[in-house]
């Protein structure tokens, strides 16, 4: 419920398609104002190992490239920076001197005024970057993508994140767009890390819809992929995606697995 993600394939501002408006429930591309006050980023990040980064690429010559996809208002992406480089988990520690060596982080999401508000309070605006993207809209993603790319030499990054947000790309594009949102990560990423909702989310998600008064999602009675969500994307991501499987992080408080994976195809050496 962290993202948002727009179901018409443009890249307009949620606020002109259905937006959340002034409810905070209803928020149909996971664009919640205040994620971060019931989902704290803490609660992820303290799953992963301090430093993970330098483990996975642990002979990295150049600064490695992330991508973090639906980004919210930037909390979790600044933590997430934090806690993979090891740096103090601290909003008062100030920029590393040479900041972006080790990583440059990439985070988009289709909500422009939390992308606003990401942007002012990044305390790494050297080597955390925050853009209004719609990542289902392939038209303003795909130069979008490879402009960043093409600034660093690369044709793909080291590490993507998608934190909780396959259900909103489930609820509004359905089975084919979970089936092509996945392939796009695993072709853009040598390493994905991903935080799947579990099914009773989806439940919960329509119930708050119908609660306002709202259209359900177009797509939600019509889903094949329900069950165990967990599962289901490891088995799309191994199966059909050429990634492994690395590592699983444990759960987070509210339910959520923390899963790695690995392109197969990948040298993670930080050389692209």
């Amino acid at each position: 419920s962290r993202p948002a993600r727009g179901s018409s394939g443009k890249m307009a501002a949620p606020m002109s398609r259905g937006s959340r408006g002034s409810e905070p429930g209803a928020a149909p591309y996971g664009n919640f104002p205040n994620y971060s006050r019931f989902h704290p980023p803490e609660g992820r990040v303290s799953l992963l190992p301090q430093g993970l980064l330098r483990s996975l690429f642990p002979a990295a010559s150049r600064p490695l490239l992330g991508l973090d996809v639906g980004c919210n208002s930037g909390e979790l992406s600044v933590a997430l920076y934090q806690r993979l480089l090891g740096l103090p988990e601290s909003e008062s520690s100030p920029e590393p001197p040479g900041a972006g060596k080790e990583l440059n982080l990439l985070c988009c999401d289709i909500d422009p005024e939390l992308i606003q508000r990401a942007q002012q309070s990044s305390p790494f605006p050297a080597s955390i970057s925050f853009a209004s993207l719609d990542i289902m809209d392939s038209r303003a993603r795909d130069p979008f993508l490879s402009s960043y790319l093409e600034r660093f030499g690369r044709s793909s990054f080291d590490i993507g994140f998608c934190m909780s947000v396959t259900m909103w790309i489930h609820l509004n594009h359905g089975d084919r767009g979970l089936l092509d949102f996945l392939a796009l990560l695993a072709s853009l990423c040598t390493f994905l890390l991903v935080e799947p909702q579990p099914w009773k989310c989806y439940r919960a998600a329509a119930r708050r819809l119908r609660r306002l008064g709202r259209d359900d999602f177009e797509h939600f009675r019509s889903l094949r992929i329900k069950g165990d969500m967990a599962e289901s994307i490891t088995r799309i991501l191994t199966q059909e995606c050429a990634m492994e499987l690395v590592c699983s992080f444990g759960s987070t408080s509210w339910d959520r697995s923390l899963l790695l994976f690995k392109s197969t195809g990948a040298d993670p050496q930080g050389s692209d």
